[in-house]
């Protein structure tokens, strides 16, 4: 075999591997993390749009190789607070690397298939906010604390009764597409917790697994530091029979909601809904109720026994 044989054969052995191999990229998403980076010396961009179009032709190079990519948000802040707790050098190309790939194994990502960026990053910042929701009612549950009694394990406590809670409120509201909104005024920003399912005579609710998995915490968090915090419900279900109550499309919406009071979720009046769905959060101002949508009073849900909520 001649040199030149074997180090073409070495070229294709290496092409494979490096399939092999995944590749990792932390992207800046927005303006204004992308300036925050252009302080550093060694930052080679100073235009977001040139910097996008580059990192998504990098991306569908190393797709067109077949090397699989996971795409992941760079957080100049994050990256600031992980060079001074390891004692690195920001304004270095080796640290951001090392940033990046612990970002693959701890923070949010995505694979990246071919898509635009365009594409991607708004489900990239989802899950990002996803994690961040998460992370931050999950630090508050392990701050609930024992039960003083017995010892139990207070956040484990309120994990179980938001759960049922969800179950409960699920099956009373019935058919329909639900869209359920879960508010915690807990830290700064308040925890937000959002879920997304649709049930029908014919099977149980279509749920997403993550989705569900953070509104509990979210909704536990708020059982256990005993938050005045609330529940809201939006119900989409199809009719022809009430042109009043019914949009363009032929769909009826509901409004209701919950309190959270004594440790659970407690049901609104119909005028509370009312006023809470048409006043301004800001300014305190009317807003005139929205066209089709009916306003409800919250459904009841009953309180599992519970010996802890009180302590």
């Amino acid at each position: 075999m001649t040199s030149t044989t074997r180090h073409t054969d070495q070229a294709a052995a290496r092409r494979k591997l490096r399939r092999e191999v995944p590749s990792t990229a932390a992207v800046l998403a927005d303006e204004r993390d992308f300036a925050a980076m252009r302080r550093y010396r060694t930052f080679p961009f100073d235009d977001h749009r040139s910097y996008l179009r580059q990192m998504e032709t990098l991306l569908r190079t190393l797709a067109a190789q077949g090397v699989l990519t996971t795409l992941s948000l760079f957080d100049p802040v994050a990256y600031e607070d992980y060079c001074a707790r390891l004692a690195l050098d920001p304004d270095c190309p080796d640290s951001r690397t090392r940033y990046t790939a612990e970002l693959a194994c701890t923070g949010p990502t995505l694979p990246y298939a071919g898509e635009p960026l365009t594409q991607l990053l708004p489900l990239l910042i989802k899950e990002a906010d996803h994690q961040a929701t998460w992370d931050q009612a999950s630090a508050l549950l392990a701050r609930a604390g024992s039960c003083q009694d017995c010892g139990a394990d207070l956040g484990h406590a309120a994990f179980a009764r938001a759960t049922d809670a969800v179950q409960q409120l699920l099956a009373a509201l019935g058919d329909g597409t639900h869209h359920l909104v879960c508010s915690i005024p807990a830290g700064d920003p308040p925890l937000l917790a959002v879920l997304h399912t649709t049930a029908a005579e014919t099977g149980r609710p279509q749920l997403s697994e993550s989705e569900t998995l953070i509104f509990c915490t979210v909704l536990a968090a708020g059982l256990a530091l005993r938050t005045p915090g609330g529940i809201v419900a939006r119900t989409m279900t199809p009719t022809a029979d009430d042109a009043d109550d019914t949009t363009a499309t032929g769909v009826r919406s509901t409004v209701r909601g919950w309190s959270l009071r004594d440790a659970w979720p407690c049901p609104l009046t119909e005028a509370e809904v009312f006023s809470a769905y048409c006043t301004d959060a800001d300014t305190g101002e009317p807003i005139a109720p929205e066209h089709g949508v009916a306003y409800a009073p919250g459904l009841t849900l009953t309180p599992p026994p519970d010996k802890h909520r009180h302590h």
